[in-house]
């Protein structure tokens, strides 16, 4: 029986998805759960797997397609067996077994030096082939150490830095061609700066009382959640704060209404291998400082390993931006539609300022606010800066809501 290969529901105002790699090609076998298509879309990548075994038909669509969720993009042959000479999952892995296990076995043919080499493209995630794209890497040439031989981003990298620099262009213009996640996020972001009245406010915090604060508890902290207590941590319980005096930086403009949201789920941006993505920390005022550093941990490990699903990404109210970790002395971040307002940290440094009438060398850091002025008066923004000045320079006052 021939079953149809949908485009599954990506998340919350993703209405279409980029094809980005044909797993199994037409005449594949594949197994129920197994990849089939692997898709990109602004909130992440993902595949889609086979609802039941079977053979791959055809492909209805091309690598690089932008195609509408509930599609069909292949169909799928369910009354084919797989074939005889396809090795069990146990076998792909019986030359890596231990010398002792392998003596213990039955005698079999001896395993080859080294792995054959695939026939047609090598294997290789959403993760590795942005790696290579972006190092300039075939990544045909690459071995692959994953799964079945599967490259991954580690193996770009690695045979990146074996490698020679490449000889010098002879043309004076190299053209990459942009990839799928890289257009809808382009997209995204100008339709955010031509829908919004979009605005930027700036301050000052004086990191000394957090970097204090840090370094007289961070042994213990350590010692107590297995995890260090950081500076980001810090404002997003400074955010939260922040946002129950202020409702409007919380809120989302509807259809002629204003949506004040009473929950507090704060996207923290983070750089994954295909560029900036911001996956959401949930109901982070109900967190405490280690609950909210593990849960950054976790969100930033996943789009490390390009792993965050769709749902990592739904429903933020507020964005936390920090661009100081590369360096960054002073920006005007971009708002994360349908949110109102977004928060950038930047790089501290040492500076002269004046403190009790006395010029004092402090740890300082610039603050930006970018909201939209449609529903959030300058007032309340400047307001809202003040207070997650306020928590940071003194978080104590976050303890006695002072």
């Amino acid at each position: 029986m021939a079953i149809d290969i949908t485009i599954p529901a990506i998340g919350e105002s993703v209405a279409t998805v980029f094809i980005s790699r044909w797993i199994a090609q037409p005449g594949e076998y594949v197994a129920a759960g197994e990849g089939v298509v692997e898709l990109d879309s602004d909130k992440a990548s993902m595949e889609v797997p086979a609802p039941e075994g079977g053979v791959v038909l055809e492909h209805l669509v091309e690598e690089g397609d932008e195609v509408e969720i509930g599609a069909v993009v292949a169909r799928l042959d369910t009354s084919a067996d797989k074939p005889a000479g396809d090795a069990a999952e146990g076998e792909d892995t019986a030359a890596e077994a231990p010398a002792e296990a392998k003596k213990a076995s039955a005698p079999a043919k001896p395993a080859p030096a080294a792995p054959k080499a695939s026939k047609g493209p090598a294997k290789a995630g959403p993760a590795a082939r942005a790696a290579a794209s972006e190092k300039g890497v075939d990544v045909s040439s690459v071995s692959g150490t994953g799964k079945g031989g599967r490259v991954t981003a580690a193996d770009v990298a690695a045979h990146g830095s074996s490698v020679r620099p490449a000889e010098i262009p002879t043309e004076r213009v190299t053209r990459v061609k942009m990839s799928p996640l890289r257009r809808t996020i382009a997209r995204r972001l100008v339709e955010a700066q031509q829908t919004a009245a979009m605005l930027t406010t700036f301050n000052e915090v004086d990191m000394t009382n957090a970097m204090a604060l840090r370094k007289r508890w961070q042994d213990r902290f350590v010692d107590q959640h297995g995890i260090k207590l950081g500076y980001m941590s810090i404002f997003t319980k400074a955010v939260v704060d922040a946002l129950k005096r202020f409702p409007s930086v919380n809120a989302e403009i509807g259809d002629n209404e204003i949506l004040f949201k009473h929950y507090y789920n704060i996207g923290i941006a983070v750089s994954g291998p295909k560029g900036l993505v911001v996956p959401v920390v949930r109901d982070a005022d109900h967190l405490g400082f280690a609950e909210t550093e593990k849960a950054i941990s976790e969100l930033a490990g996943k789009a490390r390993d390009n792993k965050l699903t769709p749902d990592d990404f739904s429903d933020g109210t507020f964005t936390i931006t920090n661009g100081g970790i590369f360096g960054s002395m002073m920006s005007t971040p971009i708002l994360n539609p349908p949110q109102v307002g977004i928060l950038g940290m930047h790089n501290i440094v040492e500076r002269a300022v004046v403190v009790d009438g006395e010029i004092k060398v402090r740890p300082m850091m610039y603050l930006a606010l970018s909201y939209d002025h449609r529903i959030i008066d300058g007032r309340e923004a400047v307001s809202f800066l003040v207070r997650v000045k306020q928590c940071v320079e003194d978080p104590e006052r976050m303890l006695i809501e002072a």
